[in-house]
C-alpha cells in the first residue's frame, strides 16, 4: 500500500501546509499548474530520492543529537513521505535520534523546543468530553494504532509531565517506518493528569497542566473515561500504553487487556525482545531455555513483565508453571524478593523465594545472590548505573562458560554495565544485549562487532502490522512469544553471514523487511488463539504485504 488517496481538493498554500499532501520540490510542473502552486516553489523539480539526499546533508550539518532530532521533527511536520523515506533509508543512523536515547532529552526540553501540534492532549477537566475531543483528531479518519502516555515514567528520566508526548510521537514514527502503519492512521495521545516534577511546575515555559498528579479514584476515573472514549470513537484500534509508572502500568494492563485490543510495550514489548535475545543466547551457549537460571536486578513492571514472558516460553517448552517460576531470582533495592516481605505487589509475589532459602546467606544483595545462585543469565532493569560490577560479573563468569548479561536500563547513563567492560571481565565469553545503543566492540583480531540493543523496535512495529493485517481483537501472550521467536530466527539467519561473535538480535537496518516475517508469526498465533478470523499462512502473508505502507508520492 503506497498511499491512501491520490486526489485532493486542497490548493495552493493549503496543500503545502499539509504534511501528508505536501511533495515540496517534487511536484511536477503539471501538478503545480493544476494545484495552483506556480510561483510558490523553486523552479527545480526533484525526485523523492534527490530530496532525501539533500535532507540527509542538512541532517548531518547539525552536530548535536537534539538538534538533529528537532530537524527531523520539523521535516515530519512538513513532509511526511520525505521524512519516512529518509528515516527508512538510514534507519540505523537515525533511530537513536528519532527515539532512544535522544528522545529522552527531547521530552525534558519539550516545552522549550515545541514548534507545532501533533496528536491529542487530554486533560482531567475535559474527561466528560473525551469522545468529542477524539473526534478532533487530525484527518478524522480511521486509526490503526494509538500510543498513549501520562508522562510519569519517561525512560529512566522520571516524571516529564506534558513533555512525555515526545514518546508517543517517536514511537509511532517507528510504527510507520518499520511496521508500515500509514502515518494518517496513527494517533499519539498525552493524558495530562498533572506532574509531580517541581522543576516543571515552577518553569514559566511549561506547557502542561500546572497541578500535581491525580491519584487514586480520580486517576482511575480519568483512565476509564479515556478507554471508554476510545471504545466509542475508535473501536478496534490498537491501544499501546507507554511509560506509565509501575504502580499504574500493570493494573491498567490487567484491567483492560481482555476488554479491548491493547498491550503495554514497557511490560510486554520489552519482555518479548528480551526473550528473543535470550532465545538466541540459548542457541549460542547450548543451554536450553528451560535450564536457564535467571537473576533479575529490578522488580518494576518491566522487569516482572520480562520474567512473565520468559516463563510463558519455558512452559511452552515443557516446564510446569511451578518449575518455570523457580528459575528466577529477583533483587530490588531491599534485596532478594522473599515471601516474608510485606512490600511486594501480587505480580512480584509470584517470584518471591521461600524464606528459608537465604537463611545462611551473607545478606541478600545482588553480589550474594549471584554467588549463591550461580546464574546463567543476569538481566538488569534497575536504572542503577554500574550495578553489574567487575566483582559480580567475574564471579558469574567463573561459574558459567557463556554468561548471558543484559544491562537493559535506559538511557545509557543508567545502564548497569558497559559492554566493553563485560567483554573484558569475561575474557570475551559474555553474550550481551543492552537497553541503549553502545558503540561496536573492538575485536582482538581486528574489526568490530555490533552490540545487540534490546530495543522494543524489534517487536511493537511488527505487532501493529500484524493486528492491522489479520484483524485481531486482542493481543495475547502467545502472539508476543511467537513474535520473539521470529526475531530470534532472523538473528540466527543473519549470524551466518557476519564475522565475530554472533549477534543476539538482527541488524536494525533490515528491520522493515524482518517486520513482515515477525508480523506473520504473530498473526498466525492470533488465528490459533481464536482472536483473529481464520486464515491460512499464505493469506496472512499476503495481507501483511498489502498492509505495510511504503512512503512514495502519489500522482495527483
Amino acid at each position: 500500500m503506497t498511499h491512501l488517496t491520490p486526489q485532493t481538493t486542497a490548493r495552493g498554500t493549503a496543500i503545502l501546509a499539509d504534511p501528508l499532501l505536501n511533495k515540496g520540490t517534487a511536484f511536477t510542473r503539471k501538478e503545480r499548474r493544476a494545484l495552483e502552486l506556480d510561483g510558490l516553489l523553486p523552479p527545480a523539480v526533484e525526485t523523492l530520492d534527490e530530496q532525501a539526499a539533500r535532507a540527509r546533508h542538512a541532517f548531518l550539518d547539525y552536530g548535536k543529537p537534539i538538534n538533529r532530532h528537532i530537524y527531523l521533527r520539523q521535516l515530519q511536520d512538513t513532509n511526511e513521505v520525505l521524512f519516512y523515506r529518509l528515516l527508512i533509508g538510514h534507519l540505523e543512523e537515525m533511530l537513536p535520534v528519532v527515539y532512544t536515547p535522544t528522545v529522552g532529552e527531547a521530552c525534558q526540553r519539550f516545552s522549550e523546543i515545541y514548534r507545532r501540534p501533533r496528536g491529542l492532549f487530554l486533560s482531567w477537566e475535559d474527561r466528560d468530553r473525551f469522545p468529542e475531543i477524539l473526534h478532533n483528531r487530525p484527518y478524522n479518519g480511521a486509526v490503526d494504532v494509538i500510543v498513549v502516555t501520562d508522562g510519569q515514567r519517561i525512560l529512566g528520566l522520571g516524571d516529564q509531565g506534558v513533555g512525555g508526548m515526545g514518546i508517543p510521537i517517536g514511537k509511532l514514527s517507528l510504527y510507520s517506518a518499520i511496521g508500515g502503519i500509514h502515518p494518517a492512521r496513527t494517533l499519539p495521545i498525552l493524558l495530562d493528569v498533572g506532574t509531580d516534577n517541581e522543576e516543571l511546575l515552577a518553569d514559566p515555559r511549561y506547557l502542561g497542566r500546572r497541578e500535581h498528579r491525580l491519584t487514586g479514584r480520580q486517576y482511575d476515573e480519568m483512565i476509564e473515561a479515556f478507554v471508554s472514549a476510545v471504545e466509542t470513537e475508535l473501536p478496534g484500534t490498537l491501544l499501546q500504553w507507554e511509560d506509565f509508572a509501575t504502580a499504574h502500568a500493570r493494573p491498567i494492563l490487567t484491567r483492560y487487556r481482555d476488554r479491548l485490543l491493547t498491550f503495554n510495550d514497557d511490560i510486554q514489548g520489552t519482555a518479548a525482545v528480551v526473550l528473543a535475545a535470550l532465545s538466541t543466547a540459548c542457541q549460542v551457549s547450548d543451554v536450553p531455555l528451560t535450564e536457564q537460571r535467571v537473576v533479575v536486578l529490578g522488580a518494576g513492571s518491566a522487569a516482572v513483565g520480562v520474567a512473565d514472558m520468559i516463563r510463558t516460553a519455558m512452559v511452552d517448552e515443557g516446564l510446569t508453571a511451578e518449575e518455570a517460576v523457580r528459575r528466577f531470582w529477583f533483587v530490588d533495592v531491599v534485596g532478594l524478593l522473599a515471601a516474608s516481605r510485606s512490600d511486594l505487589t501480587d505480580e512480584q509475589r509470584v517470584y518471591a523465594r521461600a524464606d528459608g532459602e537465604s537463611d545462611d546467606w551473607d545478606g541478600t544483595g545482588l553480589a550474594e545472590v549471584v554467588r549463591r545462585v550461580r546464574p546463567t543469565a543476569l538481566i538488569g532493569l534497575s536504572t542503577a548505573h554500574g550495578a553489574f560490577s567487575e566483582d559480580i560479573v567475574r564471579r558469574m563468569a567463573s561459574d558459567c562458560e557463556r554468561p548471558v548479561i543484559f544491562p537493559l536500563s535506559n538511557p545509557t547513563s543508567h545502564s548497569e554495565a558497559e559492554p566493553a567492560d563485560l567483554v573484558r571481565w569475561t575474557e570475551g565469553r559474555a553474550l550481551i544485549a543492552t537497553g541503549s545503543p553502545f558503540p561496536p566492540l573492538e575485536l582482538d583480531g581486528g574489526g568490530q562487532a555490533p552490540v545487540a540493543q534490546a530495543n522494543n523496535v524489534y517487536i511493537f512495529p511488527a505487532m501493529g502490522l500484524a493486528v492491522t493485517a489479520c484483524g485481531a481483537t486482542r493481543v495475547t501472550d502467545r502472539m508476543l512469544v511467537a513474535a520473539a521467536r521470529a526475531v530470534a530466527r532472523r538473528a540466527a539467519e543473519e549470524a551466518a553471514d557476519l564475522p565475530g561473535p554472533p549477534p543476539l538480535l538482527p541488524t536494525v537496518g533490515g528491520m522493515r523487511e524482518a517486520a513482515r516475517e515477525i508480523a506473520v508469526a504473530a498473526a498466525l498465533a492470533a488465528v490459533e488463539d481464536g482472536v483473529a478470523p481464520r486464515a491460512t499462512e499464505e493469506e496472512l502473508r499476503r495481507a501483511v504485504g498489502e498492509t505495510q505502507w511504503t512512503p512514495d508520492y502519489p500522482v495527483y
